[in-house]
């Protein structure tokens, strides 16, 4: 928790719940042992200007030593809209707490420099990868109720990018066990709900290994989730289009993998394109990309499936392209059983 006397705070964050919970505990602890009836006024909506945000954090408390505004979606407002709101950043009220929602679009870099200079930026982001692991370990750790080992595990892999869900899941498991002992994998599975999404290198991850089983039940998380079948393909695209540059391209390790694809920062992403382009060979590699074709056309009409049954048969072919590793499982899915019986083309 940042400095609780600072003249401007920004929240910003992706994912909406947790970014509400920071917006909530920032302004906890803020009002302390204050009134928030009276310490706290909050604009929200489409119905203020700027103007009305100045006026807001240049009015004295009324009781109390301080007061906390809360401005929700900064980002619907222009960096010309946002002048009057930077000029006041200049020269803040001592006796006002600011507190800027990002939202509504972009955040003006004006703001977002001005808010570094005299406050406080909290990034409410959801974290990924191992960080998003290490993050709910650190709640998991952190609740009123204790987990085992198998059950923070499931629970982990089932909210996958979710982490949002988290805070309430706990809140409820808290009042359902508290003083029951460690919680375990038959007391947090009805709970549960629906598995929460996963980021797109774990279908491309499941994929690569030859796991048709994981890279099916990812994508059915990636589509659960809301992912557009045409975005979906379009990572798988990005993926194999790198696999695709590096095959038979010479290069000699990752370092020369990320230059030829123009990849920056790290190079991790291309050392697993250089790996995947030379376990595949020319003609997997090329079968991979008339796979992908023949998908594009028919999310766009070239047969009359279902979007999520062309996805699937697509990711069960691409999965088969590859050597198989001893650990995949064996069998697959419902939907891959369904998408080999129905598909018109071999494999």
């Amino acid at each position: 928790m940042p400095a609780a006397n600072l003249p401007v705070y920004l929240v910003k964050g992706d994912d909406a719940v947790l970014a509400g919970d920071a917006v909530r505990d920032l302004v906890a602890e803020l009002v302390g042992d204050d009134d928030p009836a009276f310490a706290v006024e909050e604009l929200s909506g489409d119905d203020f200007e700027v103007a009305a945000v100045v006026e807001a954090a240049q009015t004295p408390p009324f009781f109390g030593s301080r007061r906390v505004v809360v401005v929700r979606s900064i980002g619907r407002f222009s960096a010309q809209e946002t002048a009057p709101l930077v000029a006041y950043l200049g020269d803040p009220l001592e006796t006002t707490a600011l507190v800027l929602v990002a939202g509504g679009g972009q955040t003006p870099r004006a703001v977002l420099d001005a808010v570094k200079k005299s406050g406080h930026v909290v990034d409410a982001a959801a974290p990924s990868g191992k960080g998003r692991q290490a993050w709910v370990a650190a709640q998991l750790a952190a609740a009123p109720v204790e987990f085992d080992r198998a059950a923070a595990a499931l629970l982990t892999e089932h909210l996958g990018e979710d982490v949002g869900r988290l805070p309430s899941l706990v809140e409820i498991l808290t009042a359902a066990y508290t003083g029951a002992g460690p919680i375990g994998e038959q007391e947090l599975a009805p709970f549960l709900g629906d598995a929460g999404g996963v980021a797109p290198w774990d279908l491309t991850d499941a994929i690569d290994r030859g796991d048709t089983a994981a890279a099916l039940e990812n994508l059915h998380r990636l589509l659960g989730a809301g992912r557009h079948p045409l975005v979906v393909l379009a990572s798988l695209h990005n993926h194999y289009t790198r696999i695709l540059r590096l095959e038979g391209s010479g290069a000699a390790d990752e370092k020369a993998a990320a230059e030829m694809l123009g990849i920056t920062g790290s190079t991790f992403p291309a050392r697993k394109a250089l790996s995947q382009a030379r376990r595949m060979g020319h003609d997997a590699v090329a079968r991979a990309i008339t796979l992908l074709a023949d998908a594009d056309l028919a999310l766009k009409g070239a047969i009359e499936w279902p979007d999520g049954l062309v996805l699937e048969v697509l990711v069960a072919r691409l999965s088969r392209l590859g050597p198989r590793t001893s650990g995949t499982r064996s069998g697959s899915s419902t939907g891959a059983s369904r998408s080999r019986s129905r598909s018109p083309r071999g494999s």
